[in-house]
């Protein structure tokens, strides 16, 4: 029996309430953001002197100033910066080739323990990386990993939450499309290029974001594999900020703020290719 639909008065009555509770929602996410952006564009005397009392000054400067950020793009933050969108670049590219193709074994050929072997990559993305970091970052050291592009990069290529989304997505493709290239010929390199890749532009775009996020906003790792200040990433310069007796908030407040928005100018664009391989995870032929 189909439900009939509620009428105008109690729609309305319904915006009414959630309306204002929607806006409170919304501020109390975005107040953060504004004061930081605000406190980064402010001098730094100015950050903290308008919060006790509180008035409209601590989120709205009385006057903008780029002192902040011009002295921390002299010190070390933009080659801080410049090698995380290597190190976030690398694993993007290599990690979707090796997820994708994890994601593929696991979900096209048939064979004995393919189940058993899907569930041990489920297990690894429900253990915190920080829980195996340290043992991990000693191994690196023997292997003579440390002080290293790869030391950095290696950790996040294999993402258990990547292989289990591409393989979700995988399992949504039709069979007839595989069995028509078995027919034709193709191998399994062929079948995983030419049809599996080609299919899966949103899932892809989806898992990307996955291994780029991981390794923005990683900086346990960084600070356990790496002590020449050369190869320090954006978090763990901008943590070297606040020093034992002397820090500059405006300079912490900038960083923040900088390491926040390339990411945020990156996933804006790319959110409904996220939504588009969430939606289609779930179907399987």
């Amino acid at each position: 029996m189909r439900r009939d639909r509620p009428n105008e008065p109690t729609r309305l009555v319904r915006l009414s309430l959630l309306t204002p509770l929607a806006l409170l929602a919304a501020a109390a996410f975005t107040l953060p953001i504004v004061w930081t952006l605000g406190s980064a564009l402010r001098p730094s005397a100015e950050i903290f002197r308008y919060l006790s009392p509180l008035t409209l000054r601590a989120i709205v400067p009385a006057t903008l100033s780029g002192e902040n950020v011009a002295a921390l793009l002299a010190g070390p933050f933009p080659r801080a910066v410049l090698n995380l969108l290597i190190v976030a670049g690398v694993t993007v590219a290599a990690g979707l080739l090796v997820c994708a193709m994890a994601a593929f074994g696991l979900s096209v050929p048939r064979f004995r323990l393919r189940d058993a072997l899907f569930a041990v990559v489920v297990v690894s993305f429900l253990v915190p990386f920080d829980a195996i970091a340290i043992p991990l970052s000693e191994l690196f050291r023997t292997w003579g990993l440390a002080n290293s592009y790869a030391g950095l990069i290696l950790p996040g290529i294999g993402n258990g939450l990547a292989i289990f989304l591409l393989r979700q997505f995988f399992l949504g493709i039709p069979s007839e499309l595989r069995e028509a290239a078995v027919v034709d010929g193709a191998g399994w390199w062929a079948i995983f290029w030419g049809i599996y890749l080609r299919l899966s532009a949103a899932a892809l775009v989806a898992a990307g974001l996955i291994l780029f996020v991981f390794q923005w906003q990683a900086y346990l790792w960084p600070l356990l594999v790496v002590s020449d200040p050369a190869l320090d990433v954006a978090p763990v310069a901008l943590a070297k900020l606040l020093g034992q007796f002397d820090f500059d908030f405006g300079q912490v407040f900038a960083g923040a703020a900088i390491i926040a928005a390339i990411p945020v100018v990156i996933l804006l664009p790319l959110q409904r290719f996220f939504t588009q391989s969430l939606a289609r995870s779930g179907i399987k032929d």
